[in-house]
């Protein structure tokens, strides 16, 4: 399981707090994975953010919003757009 350095007092959507060490995070693969998938079919304009936000909760239990999920797939976008 990969970990990273927690910087924030809000937890990202597919990470938990470590249990050995709380200022890093562990991830979650299986939403992870979900995330991945909703993500390709909200850009492949398949289902709308509201949809997609809704199929993540139903799938892994965890709410994220429609505004997050746009929130992660911009951010996606921009740091392709800068190389990162």
């Amino acid at each position: 399981m990969l970990r990273k350095k927690k910087i924030s007092s809000t937890v990202p959507f597919g990470y938990e707090v470590s249990h050995e060490d709380p200022k890093f995070l562990e991830e979650i693969p299986d939403q992870l994975e979900v995330l991945k998938e909703m993500k390709g079919l909200v850009t492949d304009k398949v289902l709308s953010l509201r949809e997609a936000s809704s199929w993540i909760e139903h799938k892994t239990g965890r709410y994220l919003s429609h505004v997050g999920l746009k929130k992660i797939i911009d951010n996606e976008k921009h740091a392709q757009r800068l190389g990162g």
